[in-house]
């Protein structure tokens, strides 16, 4: 373990603890990082080091110190990319795409575009685009990572894991989960033919299969795999690594989506806890945290403490992200929701309109997330008496889940429940009555 990092401008001192030494699937995930570990110099090393620990502040030091003595076009290169790297899960986006677009105008020169020394630059590139909510860009990166990674290597690549891995990511944030699970578990069987049982990378996967899981309504299932994936990071991880916050907060979502408030908030806030002290006070998964936790006051019917929250949330994210990203328009429906409880139809409707705004830029018009906006937007409808509007928003809404999820998910009960009430109190009882039955026999 690092215990402490000691630096001036001459000198870098280091001080280590000993773990477990007897420890033999801790020596193989030993063994498993120090390999993957890049640069040429030990303090370049140390630096990647921070960052798979999750310490990017500290890793942010090593390298600006690294790149005032940088002498040669390859150092710069490597440490551009690492700093790249630190800035995007800082939540520094555009300071990111500055550093990996001048690692690879530096690799450009003397290599051909599809050099395999590409695929890291290429494959940050797609997540940082996948992060901004500019899914096409993302996939076309990460689809070259492919390409270039099939040419060159073995087909149970560790280069080509991770770009499935990150292929599966994107189509996961559009709404698209079969797809994201197909990518998913090709990165894991890759992954489990390579790494060590133990190692983090392995407990990722079966984190984002446990949220493919959790998106189609098969909470017990989400569980089982967030669950692996938690105990998996316990064991590889410091106590205060990100990722295992986003543990926490998936576990947390699964307790949420199956209605248990007070596990929830316990997961939420010890995501949070980390968060807090790990990231920057405006980065946007401090704003996902925010948001988490205010969805569970809504659900207690404590709508001034959800909307204190959901604020928060908003506030990072219009500072953080680009004015059209798809978690924006989550936002505005989550505050918009608060309003419509607290009877305010006006300014309900119009934070609905705003999210409508960014999701038709961003999204298919029979996308999965337009059935929050077109929910929200019945309710308001329902609420001020103009059922007809209303009937059209949740006819919307069904037409898109006869898309998308399966007959079973929890959202077909939700739309089938408001289907009915419109019809009951526009006098259609025996049609209210069937949409009833529907909803009891999910």
């Amino acid at each position: 373990k690092i215990k402490e990092t000691v630096g001036n401008s001459r000198i870098w001192e280091v001080h280590l603890t000993l773990t477990d030494t007897n420890d033999p699937e801790l020596a193989a995930l030993t063994c498993r990082i120090r390999e993957e570990l890049c640069g040429s110099t030990p303090l370049q090393r140390l630096g990647h080091l921070m960052i798979k620990v999750g310490d990017f502040n500290q890793a942010g030091q090593f390298y600006n110190e690294l790149l005032e003595k940088a002498s040669n076009d390859s150092d710069r290169a490597h440490i551009y990319h690492q700093i790249g790297s630190v800035r995007k899960h800082q939540g520094q986006y555009k300071e990111a795409s500055l550093f990996f677009n001048n690692s690879l105008k530096i690799q450009q020169k003397p290599l051909s575009e599809d050099h395999i020394t590409f695929v890291s630059s290429y494959n940050e590139l797609g997540m940082l685009y996948n992060d901004m909510g500019d899914y096409s860009k993302a996939l076309q990166f990460h689809g070259k990572c492919v390409e270039i990674t099939k040419k060159i290597s073995l087909s149970n690549d560790v280069d080509l894991a991770t770009s499935y891995n990150n292929i599966g990511s994107v189509y996961y944030n559009m709404g698209d989960y079969m797809k994201a699970l197909e990518f998913y578990e090709k990165s894991k069987e890759i992954k489990e033919e390579t790494l060590p049982l133990n190692h983090p990378d392995l407990a990722v996967s079966y984190n984002n299969i446990g949220s493919v899981y959790d998106g189609l309504g098969d909470y017990l299932k989400a569980l089982v795999f967030y669950k692996k994936s938690l105990e998996g990071m316990k064991n590889g991880l410091p106590t205060n690594h990100i990722d295992l916050a986003i543990s926490y907060n998936n576990i947390g979502s699964v307790y949420y989506n199956m209605g248990d408030c007070t596990k929830a908030l316990e997961f939420y806030k010890q995501a949070h806890q980390i968060k807090e002290n790990a990231l920057p006070v405006n980065h946007p998964d401090l704003a996902t945290s925010y948001n988490n936790i205010g969805s569970v006051y809504e659900d207690l019917d404590d709508y001034p403490k959800a909307l204190e929250f959901y604020k928060k949330s908003n506030e990072i994210f219009k500072i953080v992200l680009p004015s059209n990203h798809p978690y924006l328009a989550t936002s505005y429906n989550n505050i918009g929701s608060i309003y419509h409880e607290m009877g305010d139809y006006t300014t309900a409707l119009k934070l609905c309109q705003n999210a409508f705004h960014i999701q038709r830029k961003t999204f298919q018009e029979d996308n999965l997330a337009f059935v929050s906006t077109y929910s929200l937007l019945g309710r308001v409808h329902r609420s001020m008496n103009d059922y007809s509007r209303a009937l059209k928003y949740f006819e919307k809404c069904l037409a898109i889940l006869q898309q998308t999820l399966p007959h079973k998910h929890p959202s077909w009960a939700i739309v089938y429940t408001n289907l009915g009430d419109v019809h009951r109190l526009i006098g259609n009882y025996e049609i209210a009555v069937s949409f009833n039955r529907k909803a009891l026999n999910i």
